[in-house]
């Protein structure tokens, strides 16, 4: 699997090693590894050290099968997860907030993928190494239905459904403000925050995505928010929550986006992944698997109203 980035204002005149540690989401020595292991082409061509500066417009690619795990994470029972649905091929389950998916620089243990290897152990030699079975990720503070593959069959099967967006993902955020029309389609290309490159942005240089938006219902007490339902057409970092930001309506609780104000407080950002719908690798069946909101974020919307003015 490679992953390829457009390098932003903010990484002009930056080290490989540093970009391809952000890009990757591994520390700076994984990084040097990965370049020296020829993970890593700038604009087609494969580089092997990891001194060299980059210049805002080039194009990096990192090849995630590449990058170095010294230690393979192991099973850890501590780990509760609210398993929904399993069977030979795939495991389904409902990501309370404040869990991080896979082991990664700063989050070594108490991930999703210990708490699945300490179930499914077989787990351990599907996909990559460091991330086994993870197909596609949600934020630490988002919660809701996410598919990990327990098979290699089903991971190939998988990944090739979500590339082809084939993989239907519906949200339910609280957002600030009035939407002005019931119904939206975001259409803005999205990459490496121009000034921050630990976040993302809607940049000319990004990558296509593509969120619909539908409102649900609009509050007017103690402020206006709308509960939107968001669809993913592409799956991008921090999609829902740049999108959002970028009409001017930032997920309530956001604080990386704008969205964590006074007055209303909220514990994380108000982003749930409620339904998840897929092909089946196995039988073909289309599947579909639901979660109801969770308590903290139901607890947020309760504090809302809408209020008659006369």
């Amino acid at each position: 699997m490679k992953v390829e980035e457009t390098v932003p204002a903010a990484l002009d005149g930056e080290r490989i090693d540093r970009v391809v540690s952000l890009i990757a989401d591994i520390s700076r020595s994984d990084a040097t590894k990965l370049i020296a292991d020829g993970g890593t082409e700038i604009d087609g061509s494969v580089v092997t050290s990891g001194k060299s500066r980059l210049k805002e417009g080039q194009t990096v690619v990192v090849d995630l099968d590449k990058i170095p795990v010294p230690v393979l994470p192991g099973p850890d029972a501590s780990v509760v997860l609210d398993v929904v649905y399993v069977d030979d091929d795939i495991i389904v389950i409902n990501k309370d907030a404040g869990v991080v998916v896979h082991p990664a620089s700063g989050h070594g243990n108490g991930t999703l993928v210990n708490g699945i290897l300490a179930l499914y152990p077989e787990v351990a030699t599907v996909g990559q190494p460091g991330r086994p079975g993870i197909v596609h990720r949600l934020d630490s503070g988002t919660t809701g239905m996410m598919v990990v593959a327990r098979t290699q069959r089903a991971y190939d099967s998988l990944v090739a459904a979500l590339q082809e967006h084939e993989v239907g993902r519906e949200y339910l955020a609280l957002a600030w403000g009035r939407f002005d029309s019931p119904t939206a389609t975001v259409d803005a290309a999205i990459g490496r925050h121009p000034r921050d490159p630990m976040k993302m942005a809607v940049v000319n240089s990004g990558k296509w995505a593509r969120t619909h938006l539908e409102v649900q219902e609009t509050f007017n007490d103690p402020v206006e928010v709308t509960l939107v339902q968001c669809t993913l057409e592409t799956g991008r970092t921090h999609q829902i929550r740049v999108h959002l930001g970028a009409v001017g309506h930032p997920v309530v609780g956001d604080s990386m986006y704008g969205g964590a104000r006074s007055a209303l407080v909220a514990p994380r950002p108000m982003l749930h992944a409620r339904r998840l719908t897929l092909i089946h690798p196995g039988s073909g069946e289309e599947m579909t698997f639901e979660a109801e909101l969770p308590a903290d974020m139901a607890a947020v919307i309760a504090k809302c109203s809408v209020r008659t003015i006369d």
